[in-house]
């Protein structure tokens, strides 16, 4: 929200108040209180008839250190908000007053304040200003309507770029936009968002958090050009200034915070499929689906039931449609004994027609207006009520319909909408509703995922959900809502997907070949490559099939090797989960999360990481041609094994076989032996891609199990021509193979092939057999 008009004046109806100086500095062992008036004090007569504002500074953590201002401190707070860990603000701050300056440390964050001199905040780290709060950086505005806002300004330096505040689908830095952190079912191509997230980062070394689940009002670089500004409409204001210095730590801190994302099973990361929205289907359609896939030869791990396996007009009653599955037991249990995992589609909403709502109603489970009547619309479904999950009976008895349905067979949960929630309503707990309007993201989503977890157990539990908000990156997964079937859509929800991965959130996915519409041939295929190379992959669309024949025989092998190929990845992606679950680095990672130093990387948003060490470049063009950055170093083409040495750009034309995915220089990635799904013994037959190592290059490659733990791990080492692969055992490491860049004087091996990737040279280590691939 902007309050000014150019530099000089106010807006219309505007008053601002900005804390002008500080009259009083109350210093303890690991908190400073700053009391500061709005303008200068000369005289006693001077602290009359006028506003001061109370700054108080602590650290929850070492790296971060939280401020609240607050104008009037008697205003009532119902909740919700965000729960914190550590919610205690007695963390590890430590204080020091020299003079007029005081200052806050933790760790090697530190704040720094005169009193003596006009308002500053400056927060430096390592002799370092991060960023300042100047003359206009802390303050309160009332507006012509006499609603009351608290603000904050954060200077930004010059070159400094801002990234975040969620899934957003405009452009990848935020620099220059006016963002309203407010849920919205607004699409992919506007700039509106599902999950909103009051946090950022930037590339100097540092985020912020603003801890306010309501709308939080964003102007970067919009209201002064030198300056993120963030406001809420209440009486106080509090954010958390979280310290890296690498984007990386930075996350980490922050997901140390608000929550680190839960490990999602290992078949989660197979291929899903869906019947599509508003398709007409039924079992017969169900089954000649998953049995087109097993006759191409296409690797499928869940299928995917969305909205019209329940009766129209009664979304939700969690009933099989009796006309369209009148075997719905029978259905799931011959699913899963092809080996699929099965996802149902749930929203929070009572149709009226539903026979849940009579009961939602009788039992004061629903959602009430100001006047005591049920809170209803017809948009969506006629009539539609939303479950009130502030009520513990209401959750209990949302919860139990959906135990009903795991009892089934039924495997999680696509927990769609929960964006459109009023604000002129009443809540059981007395909840606020503009707080709850974000908030209630993640009270649906929490009821749902601490319920799998319940009857399937950690390890077990994912969802599939499409709102959020800070913390929700703790029920993962989240697919990025309704897009076009466009290559600008396919675009555009990268760049939301890369946003979300810098706001917390570990696992990504979206709709393979667009929502809306249908995609042409060409478009589904690139949109393949792209979604069989995301954490998650799923086939989904509107009102049209996304079975990769309806494309043409070409999609079908382009679908089949993908799948293969990302069911041979998964003991390399899993160990990027395990970084999402212990530090909060994301499965997809934006460039500049993992290239810091490289200024090249700051504003990319058409290639992205996949874990450490691969580069993934989707192609968005009907022609082929693409153009991607290559950073430092000699990479290795992991599908033609061709060469490409950086820093440089580079422009490549590819058929629907390959795309620029790349392997880090001196990379090893470990590959699976099986094509066929994402769960098995992993470690057993592994082949080490062991990718262009420089002379004296060391390094450890972990092979995990599917329960987090350790199955094997590999040390591999260059020296001069010669490729030393050990194991590491009980007893230490041991020597599986030392092999050279050609097939000869290779030892250990009980065989070596060349091939057009490299040498293959494969030994026996113990019950199992590895393969390095020296390319």
């Amino acid at each position: 929200m902007k309050f000014t008009d150019g530099y000089w004046l106010m807006r219309p109806g505007v008053t601002a108040r900005y804390a002008a100086s500080v009259a009083d500095a109350a210093v303890e062992d690991d908190r400073i209180t700053l009391y500061a008036p709005v303008k200068r004090v000369l005289k006693r007569g001077d602290t009359l008839n006028s506003p001061l504002l109370t700054t108080e500074c602590w650290s929850p953590a070492d790296g971060v250190i939280g401020v609240r201002y607050t104008h009037h401190a008697g205003k009532a707070s119902p909740g919700p908000d965000f729960a914190l860990t550590p919610r205690s603000e007695n963390g590890s701050g430590k204080t020091v007053r020299e003079g007029s300056v005081v200052e806050l440390s933790a760790g090697d964050l530190a704040l720094r304040v005169d009193t003596d001199a006009p308002w500053q905040l400056d927060f430096t780290a390592q002799g370092r200003t991060l960023t300042s709060v100047g003359r206009r950086g802390t303050g309160f505005v009332t507006d012509a309507e006499g609603r009351h806002f608290m603000l904050a300004q954060h200077a930004l330096g010059v070159g400094e770029l801002v990234y975040g505040l969620g899934e957003r689908f405009t452009p990848f830095v935020k620099n220059g936009q006016s963002v309203d952190i407010w849920q919205a079912d607004g699409g992919t191509s506007s700039e509106q968002a599902y999950k909103n997230v009051p946090f950022h980062l930037t590339n100097r070394g540092y985020g912020v958090f603003v801890n306010h689940p309501g709308r939080v009002s964003y102007e970067v670089g919009t209201e002064s050009v030198g300056q993120v500004q963030f406001s809420v409409e209440d009486q106080s204001l509090e954010f958390f200034i979280v310290y890296g210095p690498t984007p990386k730590e930075i996350l980490a801190r922050y997901t140390a915070l608000t929550g680190r994302p839960a490990l999602p099973p290992a078949w989660s990361f197979g291929l899903w499929l869906s019947t599509s929205f508003t398709t007409s289907y039924d079992e017969a359609t169900v089954t000649s689906f998953v049995q087109g896939m097993t006759d191409r030869e296409i690797p499928l791990s869940v299928f995917h039931f969305d909205c019209f396996w329940m009766r129209e007009y009664q979304w939700s009653d969690f009933t099989w449609d009796p006309d369209v599955f009148p075997d719905p037991e029978g259905l799931v249990a011959r699913l899963k004994e092809r080996g699929l995992r099965i996802c149902v589609w749930i929203n929070p909403y009572i149709a009226q027609k539903s026979k849940l709502f009579a009961e939602g109603a009788r039992e004061g489970y629903l959602l009430k207006r100001r006047d005591g009547d049920i809170w209803q619309w017809d948009l969506w479904q006629p009539g539609m009520a939303l479950v009130d999950f502030t009520n513990p009976a209401a959750r209990e008895w949302y919860t139990d319909k959906l135990r009903g349905l795991l009892g089934q067979g039924v495997d999680c949960f696509k927990t769609d909408f929960g964006e459109r929630v009023p604000t002129d309503v009443v809540w059981h707990d007395g909840s606020d509703p503009e707080r709850m309007h974000n908030y209630y993201a993640q009270v649906y989503n929490d009821v749902v995922f601490k319920l799998l977890v319940e009857e399937r157990g950690e390890g077990e539990a994912m969802l599939f959900a499409r709102s959020a908000t800070a913390g929700g990156q703790q029920f993962p997964v989240h697919w990025g809502g309704d897009c076009e079937s466009t290559a600008e859509a396919m675009a555009e929800s990268l760049r939301g997907g890369l946003s979300l991965g810098l706001s917390g959130f570990g696992f990504w996915s979206h709709d393979i070949g667009g929502f809306e519409g249908t995609p042409t041939p060409a478009l589904f295929k690139r949109w393949v490559q792209f979604g069989l190379l995301s954490s998650h992959s799923r086939l989904h669309g509107s009102d049209s099939y996304r079975v990769p024949w309806d494309y043409g025989d070409e999609a079908v092998a382009v679908t089949r090797d993908f799948t293969r190929l990302k069911n041979r990845l998964v003991p390399y992606l899993y160990r990027a989960a395990l970084q999402a679950r212990d530090s909060g680095t994301p499965v997809m990672r934006a460039m500049v999360l993992e290239f810091p130093d490289d200024p090249a990387c700051h504003q990319l948003d058409r290639q992205y990481m996949l874990g450490d060490d691969l580069l993934v470049a989707p192609v968005f063009s009907e022609d082929g041609t693409v153009e991607y950055y290559v950073p430092e170093g000699t990479w290795t083409h992991v599908l033609t094994g061709e060469r490409v040495s950086g820093p440089r750009w580079r422009r490549e034309t590819h058929g629907f076989a390959t795309l620029p995915l790349l392997a880090r220089p001196g990379s090893v990635v470990p590959f699976g032996a099986s094509e066929q799904a994402p769960e098995y013994d992993w470690a057993d037959g592994v082949t080490l891609h062991v990718h262009a190592p420089a002379d004296g290059c060391e390094t450890v490659t972990t092979v995990p199990t599917a329960d987090g733990g350790t199955a094997a791990v590999f040390r591999t080492r260059r020296t001069g021509d010669v490729l030393t692969v050990e194991t590491r055992g009980e007893q230490g490491w041991r020597v599986l193979l030392v092999g050279a860049d050609d097939t000869e004087g290779v030892e250990g091996a009980d065989s070596v092939e060349r091939t057009p990737l490299g040498v293959l040279i494969t030994a026996a280590a113990g019950a199992s057999v590895v393969t390095a691939r020296w390319s």
